[in-house]
């Protein structure tokens, strides 16, 4: 896609946690000037400051003037927005926290766009929108009927940016993302939540010897080895996604929706055996009852996303990604 003479500059807000910071990575690599705002209530300012060496203003989505006057200090041209709270379980024990940041902060974000004339969001949503699946692999057309509070908040931005184009002209790129996982391939960044509820990491942790075992919740779903499939999708694939969703934008597109992974599977099981071979260490496994709301199966089709942005993820073996994650994990948790 065509580049504009002066490259525009971006805001990214959550730009110091785990896709945010790979995404500002390959916005610096693809040249644009970036500036990060996040709380830092789980982003971390060393990697900023160590890796990725851009300005970080410590603040809220939430407020307003501070807002103003960032658009005001810098010459913003777009926003990439993933400052988002995403646990579904906590999600579900305290909605208030998730509607006021994810729904009434994205508003207010949106809002100080419009007032500085800024047209362009990338924005960070999740297949949790879609609810139990009714067909595999899911497709953007599929019905949104979100089970929890999570995917009701992203539900929710998603139908205000539909309406904030219509009356002001904000257009928009929504991501639909699956699972994501893996590191930087160079092992500059990585996953590294608290608390973290993610498999891949916990099966890491495992291995490093942080963590007992790894628990397999549910052995008896209709999928070939009984346990949960997930599509899981490499960070810096999901990253480059989205510097090719900024530049359809930059290049006058029209608002669209996305999904974003990999097209195929990998149960439970299938990632502790892969884990078992790219880390050479024991990871002990504990089986118990399935969890409320976890589907069999979750695998999206980015079909479109293919199509209409040219993305072609780069690291989709699962031993790839194991790899990555296993590099990073070993150095920042050692």
């Amino acid at each position: 896609m065509a580049r504009l003479m002066d490259m525009p500059t971006v805001l990214v807000t959550g730009g110091a946690g785990y896709i945010g910071a790979h995404t500002v990575l390959a916005l610096k690599g693809a040249g644009y000037p970036v500036v990060i705002l996040d709380n830092l209530v789980y982003g971390h300012r060393d990697l900023v400051e160590q890796v990725l060496d851009v300005d970080l203003i410590e603040g809220d989505i939430c407020d307003r003037t501070l807002l103003n006057q960032i658009f005001t200090q810098y010459d913003i041209q777009a926003v990439i927005h993933f400052a988002a709270y995403a646990y579904v379980g906590e999600s579900v024990e305290n909605p208030a926290k998730y509607y006021r940041n994810n729904v009434a902060g994205t508003l207010t974000l949106l809002e100080a766009m419009v007032a500085a004339g800024v047209q362009c969001m990338v924005f960070s949503s999740t297949c949790a929108t879609y609810g139990n699946p009714h067909q595999i692999p899911i497709p953007e057309d599929h019905p949104q009927e979100p089970i929890n509070p999570y995917g009701m908040s992203k539900l929710m931005v998603e139908q205000i940016l539909t309406d904030f184009d219509h009356a002001y002209g904000l257009r928009s790129v929504r991501f639909r993302y699956f699972n994501a996982a893996g590191a930087d391939p160079e092992g500059r960044l990585g996953e590294d939540h608290d608390p973290e509820t993610h498999l891949i990491p916990l099966v890491l942790l495992t291995a490093l010897g942080k963590r007992e075992h790894i628990s397999i919740f549910g052995t008896d779903y209709k999928t070939p080895d009984g346990t949960c499939v997930r599509d899981y999708i490499h960070v810096t694939d999901l990253a480059q996604a989205h510097v090719l969703g900024l530049e359809y934008l930059l290049d006058g597109g029209q608002p669209e929706v996305f999904n974003l992974g990999n097209g195929d599977g990998f149960s439970v099981r299938e990632v502790i055996a892969a884990a078992k071979t790219v880390t050479e260490q024991p990871i002990p496994v504990v089986e118990g009852y399935r969890r409320a709301g976890d589907p069999p199966i979750l695998i999206g089709s980015a079909t479109k996303a293919r199509k209409v942005l040219g993305w072609e993820p780069q690291y989709a073996e699962l031993e790839v990604i194991l790899a990555h994650a296993w590099r990073w994990h070993q150095q920042r948790h050692a």
